[in-house]
């Protein structure tokens, strides 16, 4: 069984920040992206990133509701961190 979540992101540069986040996450995970979509791999779980017209949209599957939760902090911190002056927030839901 796996356990999703989904957030759309509101922002005027969402090519940025997965490009941002993908190369950061790229460290310890691997990461694949180009200007439109990327993917990163966890230990724990998996993101896919889409970019939109005005939004970053962000998927996450995890093989359990810990590993969701692990995912949700990690992706969403980091996003909300990296764009703190842009006033991002990042909102999951889950199927």
């Amino acid at each position: 069984m796996t356990f999703t979540s989904h957030a759309r992101v509101d922002t005027d540069r969402p090519a940025r920040y997965l490009k941002q986040l993908c190369s950061h996450f790229d460290r310890k995970a691997n990461s694949t992206f180009d200007e439109e979509k990327g993917r990163t791999d966890f230990e724990f779980g998996v993101c896919e990133f889409l970019v939109e017209q005005g939004a970053l949209v962000l998927d996450l599957t995890a093989g359990d509701l810990d590993q969701l939760d692990k995912l949700e902090f990690v992706v969403g911190d980091h996003l909300e961190r990296f764009g703190k002056k842009d006033g991002l927030a990042v909102n999951w839901k889950r199927d």
